[in-house]
């Protein structure tokens, strides 16, 4: 189960990332809105709320518990904010048969029809209208300077951010920088106001531990809802990173938002919940406040964060494997797979060979793997040991960056770098491209931008191209040179060979402007 935005399924239950509206009404998705609110009052210090001696209250073999939140919610509301955002439009719902695009569904038999339906071509053709899209979430003010976190997928293609706070007051912010691997997004007010602020803590917390989330479920404004913490380093599908889990009802418009514990400290950033209906049934999960910090940092000073890659596929060792190599125990991540012109293959790490430690760390397993190495900075060099031929080595491997996206690993494994071969000419298809495996023929779709010209002739992912112009590709290069020869020879339009489960078909596709 995945949770980012342009991963997730609306056909499946499990973990789903929640904004309204938008691009993202694709899928049923639930993360945690905060609803912020600015009182007249502005503080400027961190809104920390600790239980009051007097406060009402009962004893408890495990210490006092408050008999109300009202305190609490009251010093970590103001900093909670609701976040309204407007994206770059879509286009118009395809014509009714044998109409032209843009034009009404009108029946056969009406004395309209042929009118629309036989229009000189000029009038068919006319620009297609672009509608913007509109979305919500939550978030909360982290500094008394206005820096606002929130989740990638409430602000994800926004083209305008706007924060309200609980008394109405509503005004503009600029993106700082998004992460989508932990879905963690930095905005900046634009004011020069004093704003009340939360902190987070860099305590984990414990299971058992009472969770308070404040959102804007449904864009009902500021609700506020009690759960505890259920678990810790869950496992979602998003990557390596751990998630916390709690019981606290969550619902649509409530992503971004943050989750308190009894001193007002936020210990978690709402990111997704787990739903077989899209609604809320007691299981959300929240990015844990140290790795939303590391994470908020690096997007502070440089609007970006940058992992270590090693440049491998890995899966774990469980026993068979560590029986069948020679390991005296089930520990480590094995190599499946070495990306070509990675940091691991020019370091020499081979298929088969078992990674045991990492510098200092031992491994665990694949997810603790991925963890170590993406704490890294790219371009440093660490010492991996690994178990291969029945004894311990150690490899020296440089780290590279991370790559952003499916397209830079396909560009590494057809031997180019990200920077050498042009995505121009992928963009003008409106598809995403991966590499074909061992065995197989042609280039495989992974993704089409669905107001491509593409999408509208029915190409999808999953499907296979085989030929572009005529000519055999092996790899998303060869597919980037065919757009480029047809670009050279004046051609508006690139043919395209496609195989779609059991059927091939010869598919035209006009190429994008640019």
């Amino acid at each position: 189960m995945v949770i980012s935005g342009d991963m997730m399924s609306g056909a499946k239950s499990g973990p789903k990332s929640y904004g309204t509206g938008r691009r993202f009404a694709h899928a049923t998705v639930g993360a945690l809105a905060s609803t912020a609110i600015l009182l007249g009052s502005l503080a400027t210090t961190p809104a920390l709320a600790q239980l009051a001696p007097d406060a009402p209250s009962v004893e408890t073999p495990f210490g006092r518990a408050p008999l109300s939140f009202a305190d609490i919610i009251e010093k970590v509301k103001p900093s909670v904010v609701s976040i309204s955002v407007v994206a770059g439009g879509t286009k118009v719902a395809k014509g009714g048969k044998g109409m032209p695009e843009g034009f009404p569904d009108i029946p056969e038999d009406s004395p309209f029809y042929e009118f629309f339906k036989n229009l000189p071509k000029e009038f068919r053709n006319m620009p297609q209208q672009q509608r913007p899209t509109q979305a919500q979430g939550s978030g909360f003010v982290i500094s008394a300077d206005g820096y606002v976190v929130t989740n990638n997928h409430v602000v994800d293609g926004a083209t305008k951010i706007q924060v309200s706070f609980d008394d109405q007051e509503k005004m503009d912010a600029e993106l700082v920088g998004t992460d989508p691997r932990t879905d963690i997004a930095l905005l900046k007010l634009k004011s020069t106001k004093t704003f009340p602020f939360v902190k987070f803590t860099d305590k984990p917390g414990r299971v058992g531990d009472w969770a308070l989330a404040v959102g804007n479920p449904f864009g009902l404004g500021g609700t506020v809802t009690a759960g505890i913490v259920s678990a810790l380093g869950r496992d979602i599908g998003s990557g390596p990173y751990d998630f916390i889990q709690i019981d606290a009802a969550v619902n649509k418009g409530n992503s971004g938002g943050p989750t308190f514990n009894l001193n007002g400290e936020v210990i978690g950033v709402n990111t997704a919940i787990f739903s077989p209906s899209g609604g809320n049934v007691g299981i959300a999960f929240a990015v844990p406040a140290r790795t939303a910090l590391d994470v908020i940092a690096q997007l502070k000073k440089s609007g970006t964060v940058s992992r270590g890659w090693l440049g491998v596929k890995i899966q774990n060792v469980d026993e068979d494997t560590a029986a069948a190599i020679g390991l005296t125990e089930a520990k480590g991540a094995l190599v499946s797979e070495v990306t070509p012109n990675g940091p691991a293959s020019s370091s020499g790490l081979k298929v088969q060979d078992a990674i045991l430690q990492v510098n200092s760390d031992k491994i665990s397993d694949s997810r603790d793997l991925a963890r170590k190495i993406a704490d890294y900075a790219p371009d440093t060099t660490v010492d991996v040991k690994v178990w291969r031929s029945n004894k311990e080595e150690t490899v020296k491997v440089r780290l590279g960056k991370f790559p952003g996206s499916a397209d830079e690993i396909a560009k590494l494994e057809q031997g180019k770098s990200a920077d050498d071969l042009s995505g121009t000419e992928l963009d003008q298809l409106g598809l995403t491209l991966a590499p074909p495996r061992s065995g197989t023929e042609g280039v495989a779709v992974t993704e089409v931008d669905p107001e491509s010209d593409a999408a509208e002739k029915g190409i999808k992912a999953g499907d296979i191209i085989l030929e572009v112009g005529g000519s055999t590709v092996s790899g998303p290069s060869d597919v980037a040179d065919g757009v480029k020869k047809a670009k050279e020879l004046g051609r508006k339009a690139v043919m395209l060979y496609i195989k779609s489960a059991d059927q091939r078909r010869i598919v035209p596709i006009q190429l994008k402007k640019g």
